[in-house]
């Protein structure tokens, strides 16, 4: 039901609490792991890597993702990957960060990043291919048409499903039920919103957690930097029944307000996660 994301764990100061955090993690049955390459300059797959070894990584279902659009720098990343996570493979790897309308283009161009990605596939490297992003569910939407114009079907999308969520540039709205007719592994993260939707003083983390795991997802990714929020999340499993109609209104009555203009939803409405912005290189 949650995943462990992988952005938190380069957070510990000592590389031994996240090796401990995601131990802990699967010895309580969340195996889903969540990773990327340009986390933390890949720190974040190194300290998940360690801690997948001695009998760990067959326990886990491990995705990273890249932000590689060319095949040339996709493949180099992919590679990079499965270096620092210490594996032969992955059973999740994902197209990171599309949040632009080119980004669709250059995936699937000639030369793209999908071709590798492919190849990949057809290697053994990877079992499943998949897509994320955080801008807008038009571009989502873009990316699932141009899939359909390639005869290629994704086996995964990755989109932020929270409380705000549902009141501004929704993919609960718009994406959501797209993904369901297609049958596609449905990922929801930033369930706090990465954490400014805890910043608005309109909602708790445990009802964050809640709302998002009562969506018709296949797991929902949540930042763990500490044993205590990993608890909080065992917590919320073990005691989990989804919202019914009446308790789901009332949280969006509650964030109704502060999730108009987009503020506790930053990753929508600024650059402030854009990484790729910041660095275009690693776009290849």
């Amino acid at each position: 039901m949650v995943g462990v994301g992988g952005f938190h764990l380069s957070k510990p100061q000592d590389p031994q609490l996240a090796i401990r955090i995601v131990r802990s993690a699967i010895d309580r049955g969340i195996n889903f792991l969540d990773n990327s390459w340009d986390y933390a300059e890949g720190e974040s797959e190194r300290r998940m890597g360690m801690a997948l070894r001695d009998g760990y990584r067959d326990k886990a279902f491990l995705m990273t993702k890249i932000d590689g659009r060319t095949a040339q720098s996709a493949m180099q990343q992919i590679e990079q990957s499965l270096q620092r996570l210490q594996t032969d493979h992955v059973d999740l790897m994902q197209i990171h960060e599309v949040i632009r309308m080119s980004d669709v283009d250059r995936v699937f161009a000639q030369g793209g990043a999908l071709e590798s990605l492919v190849k990949a596939r057809e290697q053994g490297k990877l079992r499943y291919i998949g897509f994320t992003g955080h801008k807008s569910p038009e571009i989502h939407k873009h990316m699932l048409d141009v899939a359909d114009q390639h005869n290629f079907r994704f086996d995964t999308l990755q989109m932020p499903l929270n409380v705000m969520d549902a009141h501004y540039h929704s993919f609960e709205k718009i994406v959501l039920p797209l993904v369901q007719q297609k049958q596609m592994g449905i990922l929801g993260m930033k369930p706090m919103g990465d954490p400014f939707i805890l910043e608005s003083k309109t909602v708790s983390a445990r009802e964050c957690l809640h709302y998002a795991m009562s969506l018709p997802v296949s797991v929902t990714i949540t930042g763990i930097d500490s044993m205590e929020i990993l608890e909080q999340a065992l917590d919320v499993i073990e005691n989990f029944t989804p919202l019914t109609g009446t308790e789901r209104a009332a949280l969006l009555a509650q964030t109704a307000k502060a999730a108009s203009d987009g503020g506790s939803e930053l990753y929508k409405s600024s650059e402030h996660f854009d990484s790729t912005s910041v660095h275009p290189e690693w776009l290849g």
